[in-house]
């Protein structure tokens, strides 16, 4: 037995934790087991099964959880995976793949605040829109997003990529204001319009603005440098996910470098 479903009823009365609930922890588990397994239920603990009905199904392959329903009250959803897979057949809530090293995860809702945030590895792929601080870093932390695939294919709120420093983040749809604030390496790109202060405090790092150019900042200045082999490996790559990346390795590209308020040599790619 391979694959466990989750399916939430009803929406609980407060926030549970489900950063113990992945593939690893359940692997070898009876079905009574996982029924009697601890989850916080605002400052109290419930058994799983007062809050899903467990359902364990045959398959072949990796270890297989999927959580059934509006799952939006329920935080930490693969909290440190480390592999396997996750499938939320539904909306997440916080937290949504925090830190997690290996293994993917797939949304087909939206997800809360800080998703992927201090994510080292694997693949977390969100359908529909994610909340502020996605792949950023965790509060009281200098690092966000730090390694791996963050797919967006709806739309991100604020501060999306503040203090990444590692991995792929792309927004299918639009992103709100303080995009890559305080970046300090990797690569983001964006489909759709841009909120203010783009880039702002940016240390290093690649931001591709496929669509409307964003507002750019006065610390900010073109450069002359050819970059045209560069841009055609990324935008080759960026096109293998279909729209709105598909045309960008037949579009020329004009290369912003900043922010230089604080010696920063980071990048805006901005397609035309």
């Amino acid at each position: 037995m391979t694959t466990w479903v989750l399916s939430l009823e009803q929406a609980p009365a407060l926030r549970v934790d489900l950063r113990g609930i992945v593939p690893a922890a359940l692997a070898g588990l009876s079905l009574d087991q996982i029924e009697r397994l601890p989850v916080f239920h605002g400052n109290d603990t419930l058994p799983l099964a007062e809050l899903c009905h467990v359902e364990g199904v045959n398959g072949n392959g990796a270890m297989t959880l999927v959580l059934q329903g509006d799952f939006s009250r329920c935080d930490r959803i693969g909290w440190q995976l480390a592999g396997g897979y996750i499938e939320v057949r539904g909306n997440a809530g916080d937290y949504v793949g925090a830190g997690m090293t290996a293994g993917e995860i797939r949304v087909s809702g939206n997800t809360g605040v800080l998703a992927a945030c201090e994510m080292q590895g694997g693949l977390l792929d969100v359908a529909g829109n994610v909340g502020d601080f996605a792949a950023a870093a965790l509060p009281g932390s200098m690092d966000g997003m730090r390694g791996g695939t963050l797919i967006v294919r709806g739309s991100a709120a604020d501060r999306f990529g503040d203090r990444m420093r590692r991995g792929t983040a792309l927004v299918f749809g639009d992103a709100g204001d303080f995009l890559g604030s305080r970046m300090v390496a990797g690569s983001i790109a964006v489909g759709g319009r841009i909120g203010a202060h783009c880039a702002w405090g940016m240390l290093r790092g690649s931001i591709v603005c496929a669509g409307a150019a964003p507002s750019i900042a006065p610390t900010f200045v073109p450069t002359g440098h050819d970059i045209s082999v560069f841009w055609q490996l990324l935008a080759r790559d960026l096109a293998r996910l279909g729209e709105p990346f598909a045309a960008l390795p037949a579009r020329r590209i004009r290369r912003i470098a900043g922010d230089l308020a604080v010696g920063g040599k980071g990048e805006l790619l901005l397609p035309h």
